[in-house]
C-alpha cells in the first residue's frame, strides 16, 4: 500500500502564497501521474493540477498562471506552489497518485488525507 501525506496547508491572505507538498511512501515501483485535487465547501472535488512522470503538466483554467505543480521523482514527492491566492481557492486539497508496485501489474489510485487551505479576503 502507498501512503500519501500532504503538508503545507494553512491560512493566508488574498494575494499571498502557499506551497503544498505530498510525499508518497510504501511499495512503489513508479508513480506515473501525481495530481492535486481540491474540494471547496458545497462543491464537488475538482482537479487543480496534474503532472506526469515526464513532467507534462495540466492545470484547471481557474488556477493556470497562478499555480505551479512540480515533482521530485527521487523523493516520490509532488509540490503545488500557489501564488496570488484568492478566496475562491479556499478548499481542502488532496494529493492523488497513480502508483505501480511492479513493472508487470497495472497501477492504482492513491489518495492523501487532505490539507486545508483557507484564503481570507
Amino acid at each position: 500500500q502507498v501512503h500519501l501525506v500532504e503538508c503545507g496547508g494553512g491560512l493566508v491572505q488574498a494575494g499571498g502564497s502557499l506551497r503544498l507538498s505530498c510525499a508518497a511512501s510504501g511499495t512503489i515501483f513508479s508513480i506515473n501521474t501525481m495530481s492535486w485535487y481540491r474540494q471547496a465547501p458545497g462543491k464537488q472535488r475538482e482537479l487543480a493540477a496534474a503532472i506526469t512522470i515526464g513532467g507534462i503538466t495540466n492545470y484547471a483554467d481557474s488556477v493556470e498562471g497562478r499555480f505551479t505543480i512540480s515533482r521530485d521523482n527521487a523523493k516520490n514527492t509532488v509540490y503545488l506552489q500557489m501564488n496570488s491566492l484568492k478566496p475562491e481557492d479556499t478548499a481542502v486539497y488532496y494529493c492523488n497518485a497513480n502508483v505501480r508496485e511492479s513493472y508487470y501489474i497495472s497501477d492504482y489510485v492513491g489518495w492523501g488525507q487532505g490539507t486545508q487551505v483557507t484564503v481570507s479576503s
